[in-house]
């Protein structure tokens, strides 16, 4: 006999935890199940930290709407919950003649998403700002920023577990069945079980195409198959001499390697980008760091490249392949056709900065499906 319940969350990165503290806050039972013996142990953990400003996203698209919002949500949160983070700033540089070019127009783009405190500055000025920068010209984020990617979930936790809601770890969902009242979740681990969900939130980022895939009555046709972004990290042993973030003008398919720096004050570039057919592969290319060092280069010329170490890799689940721009995905009945399950797939940058919009707006989506 199945153990009934009102709402599942599958998947405890930091998705996951902001859709299950919104769910429970708004008094429904949550259970959040996560396969790994702790929460947000890949894509979660595994990225910049930064708080994004919103400049870059396609305007009209998802990740767009989600952006400026998100990110003043993660300000204010992490004000209250004594989260440790930082308003740093970032600098998006011009490093040739050409690129300077674009900064008015990435800043235009920018102000169509709701960013609305950039200020295009010249070489010199950005010289002052940070000595050690070479470029053309750049654009100067004031509301960009870091956090401490663990220490924010750890409060999104502590906010569902205040609400009555509980996180069950090393315990995957193997599999279900839509039923005419909720879906059947089968789950493993040591004690295998299987609940009876009012609601499914399929939130398992790098998983959830195959989650989704694994419930019986969801429409395969409506499950994206998901590409594997992976991101190399090198970090940096010497004294880094810049205070905000340095990035490239960014890509398609990705921000470039860049400068960022975390709450220590470690340096560190990354993330490149590959396209690759493991979810699992985090593995760091020692051979790569020329490479970065080259990358850097453009906008540090004084880098050192013998202190770059191999710092760690993240992969990140993405709808689109390379150099193509993608998307969030928010899969409701209406795309699926079934009434008690809502599938998060593409949720790749930035999901640590919009996780708290995107749950207000999972949220309204399931009590707008009458659930």
């Amino acid at each position: 006999m199945a153990e009934t319940v009102d709402v599942v969350v599958i998947g405890a990165g930091v998705i996951g935890l902001a859709v299950g503290r919104a769910l429970a806050k708004a008094g429904r039972e949550v259970f959040i199940l996560e396969k790994n013996a702790a929460f947000g142990e890949e894509t979660s953990s595994r990225n910049s930290e930064v708080i994004h400003a919103g400049i870059q996203y396609k305007p009209g698209g998802v990740r767009a709407s989600l952006a400026v919002k998100g990110r003043d949500m993660l300000y204010a949160f992490c004000e209250a919950h004594n989260v440790n983070h930082a308003r740093c700033g970032k600098l998006l540089v011009a490093t040739n003649a050409d690129d300077a070019h674009k900064l008015a127009l990435l800043k235009a783009k920018a102000e169509k998403n709701g960013v609305d405190d950039l200020n295009i500055i010249g070489a010199k000025e950005a010289k002052a700002l940070e000595p050690g920068i070479a470029c053309y010209g750049a654009i100067l984020s004031p509301s960009s920023g870091i956090v401490d990617s663990h220490g924010l979930m750890l409060a999104l936790l502590g906010d569902v577990e205040d609400s009555g809601g509980a996180l069950t770890l090393s315990s995957p969902a193997t599999g279900g069945r839509v039923l005419g009242d909720g879906i059947e979740l089968d789950v493993g681990g040591a004690d295998p079980v299987t609940l009876k969900a009012r609601t499914v939130v399929n939130c398992a980022g790098l998983w959830s195409d195959r989650v989704a895939r694994s419930i019986k009555g969801v429409p395969d046709e409506t499950v994206p198959h998901l590409k594997y972004g992976k991101g190399q990290y090198f970090t940096y042993a010497g004294k880094a001499p810049f205070e905000r973030l340095i990035y490239p003008l960014p890509q398609p398919d990705s921000q470039g390697v860049h400068y960022t720096r975390d709450l220590g004050g470690q340096g560190k570039l990354g993330p490149d980008i590959s396209f690759i057919d493991t979810n699992t592969d985090y593995s760091v290319d020692e051979s790569r760091r020329d490479a970065f060092a080259a990358a850097a280069r453009k906008f540090w010329p004084d880098i050192e490249a013998e202190k770059l170490q191999p710092g760690y890799a993240g992969i990140r689940p993405k709808l689109k392949g390379p150099g193509e721009e993608g998307d969030f995905l928010f899969s409701d009945p209406a795309i699926h056709g079934v009434p008690f399950y809502l599938g998060l797939y593409g949720f790749e940058s930035p999901g640590l900065t919009t996780a708290l919009a995107v749950a207000e707006r999972a949220a309204a989506m399931i009590s707008g499906m009458g659930r």
